[in-house]
């Protein structure tokens, strides 16, 4: 935390100037692009998503506002959504609440990847998509997830390890600095940061939740 993993992502579409350096997109400099063409380019999904008091169709169009309904369906289909949106009282055309609160968190996640879907840019940035879900909505954004990123440029931030464990590259971040990186394999054989991240990782996961005497949790 703090390591400045989302500063990182920000700078890619242009959220923020970088006071030094350059960033580079195709070996051009983004900086030299209209920010309406970078964007263009770059498709961004948040741990924290935003929806419009709109109905469900506008929200997931924005990401492509040219697309037919039949797109948007389908879009919708391969992020997981299609099910959930047909049981709302009007389906599509149901209008939701400003911010999406009458949606559960990983129902809004699954908007945020149908817009993307449609959006179809070669970039893809993802900060904390899968996290603070249960397990059900995040085996269903992981699914929207691997529709999306077929044949794309994808940055994942995650504090989950074995979402980027197969990655083409991980960058290791610490103090704003990148520290280590490198495959899952090649950083393993480093015994750096990344090694001792993963020990902790993997200890963490296997740790079991058990009643002591008088119901006490231990």
């Amino acid at each position: 935390s703090g390591s400045g993993k989302s500063t990182l992502l920000n700078l890619i579409p242009g959220f923020v100037t970088p006071k030094n350096g350059r960033i580079l997109l195709n070996w051009k400099d983004a900086a030299t692009l209209k920010h309406s063409d970078l964007v263009r380019h770059v498709s961004v999904v948040f741990q924290e998503v935003y929806l419009f008091q709109d109905t469900m169709m506008n929200n997931i169009r924005m990401g492509n506002q040219s697309t037919t309904d039949e797109q948007v369906i389908e879009a919708a289909k391969k992020a997981h959504c299609h099910e959930f949106i047909e049981k709302l009282p009007q389906g599509y055309q149901t209008v939701i609440s400003e911010g999406g609160a009458s949606l559960s968190g990983g129902e809004r996640q699954r908007v945020a990847i149908a817009r993307a879907i449609l959006k179809d840019s070669p970039i893809i940035l993802l900060d904390e998509a899968l996290s603070s879900l249960d397990a059900e909505n995040a085996v269903a954004i992981q699914k929207g997830i691997e529709e999306m990123i077929k044949g794309k440029t994808v940055f994942l931030v995650s504090h989950t390890l074995s979402y980027i464990q197969n990655a083409d590259q991980i960058l290791v971040m610490e103090h704003g600095q990148l520290i280590e990186q490198g495959t899952h394999d090649t950083l393993m054989e480093r015994q750096g940061k990344y090694t001792q991240m993963w020990n902790s990782y993997m200890e963490s996961i296997s740790w079991k939740i058990r009643a002591g005497k008088g119901g006490a949790i231990e």
